[in-house]
């Protein structure tokens, strides 16, 4: 009798504080249990926000490393190409240092030689106006 006697005792604060206390149990039993509450959809919305999030960081960790292939790439090809100009600046000037001190190089050319010579200079120079010593020889046309 004396549970029929505090139920009929109950104010309407302590029937309150009594179904508060019941629904704060079988919300935490829930939870252990693996039940959840979400009416809004407030998890699903941070998980979707989570995971693009993630999207863009890869996304970004991947045009960093596409970008930094590009880059070493690209220093490899400058490498070549100033040690490419570095070896026909060295064999020109071999070249040139010996076709100067050779024997015959005071002696006049054969005009036939001569003109070939000067039309495959003429056909450089069109070809490629930017050379040194075309500047002078390009003609119109």
């Amino acid at each position: 009798m004396r549970r029929r006697d505090l139920v009929r005792t109950l104010t309407p604060l302590g029937w309150l504080a009594l179904v508060g206390a019941a629904v704060l149990l079988l919300a935490v039993a829930g939870r252990g249990l693996g039940l959840r509450w979400d009416p809004f959809d407030l998890q699903q919305r941070r998980l979707e926000t989570a995971q693009a999030r993630a999207t863009l960081a890869e996304s970004d960790a991947e045009a960093r490393r596409v970008e930094a292939a590009g880059q070493a790439q690209q220093a490899a090809r400058l490498e070549i190409h100033h040690r490419q100009t570095l070896a026909v600046q060295r064999a020109t000037v071999a070249a040139v240092t010996q076709a100067r001190s050779a024997d015959d190089a005071n002696d006049p050319l054969d005009p036939v030689r001569a003109g070939r010579l000067r039309a495959h200079d003429r056909e450089l120079c069109r070809l490629a106006s930017d050379l040194d010593g075309c500047a002078a020889t390009a003609g119109p046309g």
